[in-house]
This record gives C-alpha cells, sequence and structure tokens, in this order.
C-alpha cells in the first residue's frame, strides 16, 4: 500500500548490486531455530508461514504433507525458520526483499526482526536503496494514491479516496513514514498476507510486530532496503550454511555461477563441494541450509552464532 567494519567469516552474495556490502558490519549472524509446534485448531499451513517466516511449501514438504492438506489439532510440526542475517548495521533497519525479512539494529546488536509482506512483481515492485524513517503514525488514515485508484476502477471496484482510522484500514494501526515517498512500514489489517509479495510496495508487518517495531524505532532512523537471493554464512566451527530463496522480481542472472566463483574466491570454495549444495540452490526454499562438508559436521545441532532477539519474531 502506498502513501502520501568488517565481516568476520561471513559472505553473503546479491544477485545484483550487493549494496549491503558498503554498510558497517560485525560478526556473522543468523536468526531462527529448528522446533516442533502443536497445531491448534484453525491453523493452515499459510498462516503459519506468514507468522514463522518459512513458506507452506516449505513446511508441507519437511513435514510430509500436501500443501493442500488441512491440517488436524494436536499433531506436532517440525519448523525450521533459520535464516542468514544480510549484514549489520550500526543502527537502523534492514530489510532483504528476496527473504520477506526486516531486521533491526541498535549499537551494532540485532534487536529484533520479523517476517514482512512486499511489493507485487511487476509494477509495484519494493524499491530498494538508502532512507530513512520521516514520520510516525498511530491510527493513520490512509490517502489512496492515484495509481491504487486507478487500479480500483480497472477491476470494477469501489474507487476509494480516503480511508479513516479503523479495522478497514488496510494501514493498520501503525505507520512509518519514509524518505521513499511511494512506500512505507506499516501494520495491517490482513496478517495472513505476511510473507508474501502483495503489496504496492509498501513493508507491512503483522499487527503484533508492528507494535514491536513502532516502538523501538524514531524519526531519522535509517533504513536500508536490499536484493540478496543468495547468502552464504560460515559460523564458530567452520560449518557452512547457504540460503536461496527465488529470484521474484527477475533482477537475478547466472546467481548459481556468481555463488560458486565467490566462494572460491573467498576460501570457503568447500560449501560447493557439500552434497547439500545443489538441492539447497534448485529448491531456493528460502531457509538457511547446513552444508556438512567435512565427517565431523555431520548433525543437526544449531550453529554457535544463530541469535534469538530479544524482540520481533515469537513462537
Amino acid at each position: 500500500m502506498g502513501r502520501s567494519a568488517k565481516v568476520i567469516r561471513f559472505l553473503c552474495v546479491a544477485a545484483v548490486a550487493a549494496v549491503a556490502s558498503a554498510l558497517p558490519a560485525a560478526e556473522p549472524r543468523m536468526v531462527g531455530r529448528q522446533f516442533g509446534y502443536t497445531v491448534h485448531r484453525g491453523d493452515t499451513l499459510a498462516a503459519l508461514g506468514a507468522r514463522f517466516a518459512v513458506s507452506a511449501e516449505s513446511l508441507a514438504r519437511r513435514n510430509g504433507l500436501s500443501p493442500r492438506l488441512s491440517l488436524r489439532a494436536g499433531r506436532v510440526l517440525r519448523v525450521d525458520n533459520r535464516h542468514i542475517v544480510p549484514a549489520v548495521l550500526e543502527n537502523g533497519i534492514l530489510i532483504n526483499v528476496p527473504q520477506r525479512l526486516l531486521f533491526y539494529f541498535e549499537n551494532g546488536r540485532l534487536e529484533s526482526w520479523y517476517p514482512v509482506a512486499l511489493g507485487q512483481p511487476g509494477s509495484w515492485q519494493t524499491p530498494t536503496g538508502s532512507y530513512q524513517v520521516v514520520s510516525k503514525e498511530k491510527d493513520p488514515v490512509w490517502d489512496v494514491p492515484a495509481s491504487i485508484q486507478q487500479e480500483m476502477r480497472r477491476k470494477g471496484e469501489k474507487v476509494q479516496t480516503k480511508v479513516g482510522a479503523g479495522r478497514d484500514n488496510p494501514l493498520g494501526k501503525y505507520w512509518l513514514g519514509l524518505s521513499l515517498t511511494c512506500c512505507g512500514i506499516h501494520s495491517t489489517n490482513a496478517p495472513r498476507s505476511i510473507y508474501t509479495f502483495q503489496t504496492h510496495g509498501c513493508i507491512r508487518l503483522a499487527p503484533a510486530d508492528a507494535v514491536d517495531l513502532f516502538s523501538r524505532v524514531s524519526v531519522g532512523t535509517p533504513v536500508e532496503i536490499v536484493y540478496e537471493t543468495v547468502l552464504l554464512a560460515r559460523v564458530d566451527g567452520g560449518r557452512s550454511f547457504v540460503e536461496v530463496h527465488p529470484d521474484v522480481y527477475g533482477r537475478a542472472g547466472g546467481f548459481y555461477e556468481k555463488v560458486r566463483s565467490t566462494a572460491e574466491s573467498r576460501e570457503i570454495q568447500s560449501a560447493s563441494e557439500a552434497p547439500e549444495w545443489e538441492e539447497a540452490v534448485w529448491r531456493a526454499e528460502g531457509i538457511a541450509t547446513s552444508l556438512r562438508t567435512s565427517p565431523d559436521l555431520l548433525g543437526e545441532e544449531s550453529p554457535d552464532r544463530i541469535h534469538e532477539p530479544a524482540g520481533g519474531l515469537r513462537k
């Protein structure tokens, strides 16, 4: 919706120009974990995916389910929502579009992270670049942009020019305006749309996450939006992880070859020789996958640098 440093043993490869490479960085980080979740009545794979920052398809595959199957209350699902943090900011917000994740930093520390919804492919893509928060508003009024009014007409919908605060407002209860004039960061009245590409360019948060981020952010907070489809990290103990996302905006070209050559140049070429490498790249599942490159790295324990922030995504 529109509204009027050094990296230690860390590699992050962008399929396009890597804006994050210029950002202040610190030691590598991963977020998320592997855990069991007991299904409650009314849960769906899509809703759980939006909540835990993992695709419904991944949840289904890892649990031997059909993506169209209704979930039975009481069933325990295996959830893996581990992700690689693309870079570390000294202060501010970092959003990686293909990951559909927002990371918030204070004094070089990752304080919280959240799944988000982002712009649709085509004419509603979320722009990349360096911006800042220029306004904060609770119970915002949505001034419907002319471009969205035109879309309403094309679809035969009732054309709205303004939507007041309340349950029908797509902006939800919280709005962070950006120096990026076409878009902002906001809550939503459609929480199941989180972790999708359904917006008109804005960054959309689940209601509870919007409350948390709004309480942390002030006007002037830096915002970096990057587009990185492939991330590769090596954590303490030498264990490597790769995370691959579909190129939803069609900006990547030959990223498989780029990642392999860059891995070799950074002296972690063994990553591309791991048996899990080919499958991780082919599936583009969006989950950090362990690359077991030597016998002593077999097993499923979490890496040393997985980070659980004080706020943000909650089980």
